[in-house]
C-alpha cells in the first residue's frame, strides 16, 4: 500500500497560494522582530564583528568610511544580516509547515531532522569563520602589507568581505546535508561518493583558493572542514537512506 500524506484531499490553487503569502508574512515579522532592536545597537554589534581585524591592525590605525553614508548603512546593514540570521529557525519552520502536509510519512523523518541539522550546521560555519579563519586571514593581509603602507580597510568593503567569508564557510559546511539529498534522489550512492574521494579533497582546495586569501593557512582551513564534512556526509547518508545499499547491489549484479 502506497504511503499517504497526511493533508487529506488536495487543496485548490488558491488556498496554496494564501498559505504562501501567510507564511511569507511571518517570516519578514520574525526578521523585524529581531532586527527593528537590534538597529538600536548596530555600532556596537559592527564593533564586534570588527573586532578580529582592529586586534591585528598597528597602534594608531582605525578603519575608515570612504562614502558619507556609509557609517550608517553598513551598521544598519549588519543589524539587517544578523536579524534574518538570527530568524534562521524561525523561517524553517515556517518553510516546514507550509510544505509538511504534502510530504510522505517517510519523508517527514528524513526532512525534519535534515532541516534542523542545516541550521546548526551553518551557525557552527560561520562561528568557526569568525573565531578562526578571520584571524588568520587578517594577519596574513596586515603581516604582508610593504613597508611604510597604513593598512586601514573601508568599512563598508570590509564588511562585504566579511560577509563573503561567513557566507562560502555556512553553505560549506552543509556539505552533510546535501550530500542526504543528493543519495535518497538516487542520483549517486554513498559507495560511489567513497570511490571519488581524491577528486572531493582536491575540489576542496580549489574551493579553499576561490574563497580565502592566496594563503595555504587559510585554504587549508576551509577545504580540511570540507573534506572532512564530506566524510560525515557519506556516514549520514549510509545511516539515513539506507536502500542505497540494494541500489548498489543491484548494480553490481547488473
Amino acid at each position: 500500500m502506497s504511503e499517504e500524506t497526511e493533508g487529506g484531499a488536495e487543496q485548490p490553487l488558491m488556498a496554496h497560494l494564501l498559505e504562501l503569502r501567510s507564511r511569507l508574512l511571518r517570516v519578514v515579522v520574525g526578521v523585524l522582530v529581531l532586527f527593528i532592536p537590534m538597529s538600536f545597537f548596530a555600532k556596537q554589534i559592527y564593533s564586534l564583528l570588527a573586532e578580529p581585524m582592529l586586534k591585528l591592525l598597528p597602534a594608531g590605525s582605525s578603519m575608515i568610511a570612504t562614502e558619507v553614508a556609509s557609517p550608517f548603512f553598513a551598521p544598519i546593514k549588519l543589524s539587517a544580516v544578523v536579524a534574518f540570521a538570527l530568524a534562521m529557525p524561525w523561517t524553517l519552520w515556517q518553510v516546514w509547515s507550509f510544505v509538511a502536509p504534502g510530504l510522505y510519512k517517510s519523508e517527514k523523518r528524513l526532512v525534519a531532522p535534515l532541516m534542523a541539522s542545516s541550521t546548526l550546521l551553518f551557525y557552527a560555519g560561520i562561528s568557526f569563520a569568525y573565531f578562526f579563519v578571520l584571524p588568520t586571514v587578517f594577519h596574513f593581509m596586515v603581516t604582508v602589507a610593504p613597508q611604510g603602507v597604513a593598512v586601514m580597510t573601508d568599512i563598508s568593503k570590509y564588511l562585504d568581505f566579511v560577509l563573503t567569508i561567513f557566507i562560502a564557510f555556512g553553505l560549506a559546511f552543509e556539505t552533510p546535508v546535501a550530500l542526504v539529498l543528493i543519495v535518497k534522489t538516487g542520483f549517486v550512492t554513498p559507495k560511489q561518493l567513497s570511490a571519488n574521494r581524491q577528486y572531493v579533497l582536491v575540489g576542496a582546495f580549489v574551493v579553499g583558493a576561490i574563497f580565502t586569501p592566496p594563503d595555504i593557512v587559510s585554504q587549508i582551513m576551509l577545504a580540511v572542514p570540507v573534506y572532512l564534512l564530506f566524510e560525515l556526509g557519506i556516514i549520514a547518508a549510509r545511516i539515513l537512506v539506507p536502500e542505497s545499499a540494494a541500489v548498489d547491489e543491484q548494480r553490481e549484479q547488473g
